[in-house]
């Protein structure tokens, strides 16, 4: 039983799309880390808790297949800010949001960290 739900996991996990404007942060890297963490042994991985198991895998599912976006359509693609789908992706993309985080960063950290050779994380060690 173990083992057929590994292959379903797997099936899911090559179904899932990753994105790559969200390096390290995209739920698909994530699911897929997981699964390697939660089935070591393959196949043969013993389940503590198979039902749980099982809702977690259909939860999983339901997000995969868009079940509640179908279920409950909406009349607009935006939300209360009046924000596209297409650009809340743009601002979320980790490329976007480096260089927000760089605008935060005052001028003598942006010196320090351009002439010291260490990280001013280090310095405060």
């Amino acid at each position: 039983m173990a083992a057929s739900r590994y292959r379903r996991f797997l099936k899911l996990c090559e179904e899932w799309p990753v994105e790559d404007t969200k390096r390290q942060r995209d739920l698909g890297t994530f699911l897929r880390q997981r699964v390697a963490q939660a089935f070591r042994e393959g196949e043969n991985t013993q389940i503590a808790d198979p039902e749980n198991c099982d809702q977690i895998y259909e939860s999983l599912v339901r997000i995969h297949t868009n079940y509640y976006k179908n279920k409950y359509p909406r009349l607009k693609d935006t939300n209360f800010t009046g924000v596209t789908v297409e650009d809340c992706k743009m601002i979320l993309a980790t490329d976007v949001l480096q260089q927000m985080e760089d605008m935060k960063k005052g001028t003598w950290k942006k010196l320090r960290e351009k002439f010291y050779a260490k990280k001013p994380e280090e310095d405060s060690k």
